[in-house]
């Protein structure tokens, strides 16, 4: 496989997701905002800095990225105790929940859109599973 092919593959793995993780009524984020969630949710109770360093994204961006996700209560963002000037972001524990629930759909019903013989749909599911014990 080269890497043109391994990319169009992770584009479509990502919209299958999607399907599976996203319901009409769900919160949407922009990809930014999203990278930031995920990125509080691996790393609970980090600053802005440590989320800027990770994500690579401008520190202007982090802090208005932080602010929306609180104003949508999907982060709680507090001052540090032993260092009043910085902020510690962690999820919200009902932000977590609702993320936890939308992982848990199944995906065999956007696979069987995708790929209409059931067979073939149940081995495509079969080889995601896989590949994911394999890499993650």
């Amino acid at each position: 496989m080269d890497g043109g092919r391994l990319h169009r593959l992770g584009k479509r793995l990502i919209e299958l997701s999607s399907q599976v993780t996203g319901e009409a009524g769900d919160l949407s984020l922009t990809p930014g905002e999203a990278a930031v969630l995920e990125d509080v949710i691996k790393h609970p109770s980090s600053s802005i800095s440590e989320i800027h360093q990770r994500t690579g994204f401008v520190q202007s961006h982090v802090s208005a990225s932080v602010s929306r996700l609180k104003s949508r209560g999907l982060v709680k963002a507090t001052t540090d105790p032993d260092d009043g000037r910085r902020t510690r972001v962690t999820i919200a524990d009902e932000a977590l929940q609702a993320i936890t629930r939308r992982a848990a759909r199944n995906v065999d019903q956007a696979i069987g859109r995708t790929v209409t013989d059931p067979a073939q749909a149940r081995r495509a599911t079969e080889l995601l599973e896989e590949l994911a014990d394999l890499l993650l």
